[in-house]
């Protein structure tokens, strides 16, 4: 497999009330095709990570690399284009744009990319029956539950087809019920080799992934992998979500 993202001794510091550290030298390498959940006690910078990952953020110090290339130097107009194409990025917060329908919120990311106005519903049109969402189309954010605007969330990060999926608690708001249908999803766009990369809290969600990732205190400190990880049970999980 060729490693599609790659960072190197990646570090972030926020100033304030005194220097905050939320990146300490993180080395991660992701697979083309790989499924990868990162796990930890809220604050560790799992977030700040996807952020830099997906060029939302720059690091204070440290290399990202996107199939080869280094991107932690780019401008936004260069990493918009990458993000148009490339990376669809699903925030914690949804971050929908809160005048627009759900069904302007998913396609604008297509129409963004180029995509043609017929091209961009069919594809709108499939992702929202997918999610069950179909019937909330013509109605804004603020008309929505927090479950159905993360769906809506969901459906824009994976309209453009992109290289890889980065997705920040992406079943955080779901029932049980809804998680699983998201989580089927996740599956099978990740058996058609899309890159999967994702926060949760939820063992469950993690347990799907190829790879879990474990982080604290800005550091990575462990990784399993499916091959070598045994059946998550009650404890496994609790050690897994505490990045024990």
């Amino acid at each position: 497999m060729t490693t599609l993202l790659r960072t190197h001794a990646l570090t972030r510091s926020f100033s304030g009330d005194g220097e905050v550290r939320a990146l300490r030298g993180v080395d991660i390498e992701i697979d083309r095709g790989e499924f990868i959940a990162i796990m930890g006690p809220s604050g560790c910078g799992k977030s700040t990570l996807l952020h830099l990952l997906a060029g939302l953020d720059s690091p204070t110090s440290g290399e990202v690399y996107l199939d080869g290339r280094r991107v932690d130097q780019l401008g936004e107009g260069d990493w918009a284009r990458i993000r148009r194409k490339q990376i669809g990025y699903m925030f914690q917060a949804f971050n929908l744009v809160s005048n627009m329908t759900a069904a302007d919120n998913i396609e604008l990311p297509a129409l963004l990319a180029g995509v043609s106005g017929s091209d961009a519903r069919k594809r709108r049109i499939a992702l929202m029956e997918q999610l069950h969402i179909s019937d909330r189309a013509s109605l804004p954010p603020s008309r929505m539950s927090g479950g159905q605007q993360q769906r809506v969330a969901l459906a824009r990060a994976m309209i453009n087809e992109p290289d890889v999926l980065i997705a920040d608690e992406p079943t955080g708001n779901l029932d049980s019920q809804s998680t699983k249908e998201v989580l089927a999803i996740f599956r099978e766009r990740h058996q058609r080799g899309q890159t999967i990369v994702l926060v949760t809290h939820d063992s469950n969600v993690a347990s799907a992934a190829d790879r879990v990732i474990r982080m604290r205190d800005g550091v990575l400190t462990g990784e399993s992998r499916l091959d070598d990880r045994a059946p998550l049970n009650v404890r496994t999980a609790g050690l897994i979500a505490s990045g024990a």
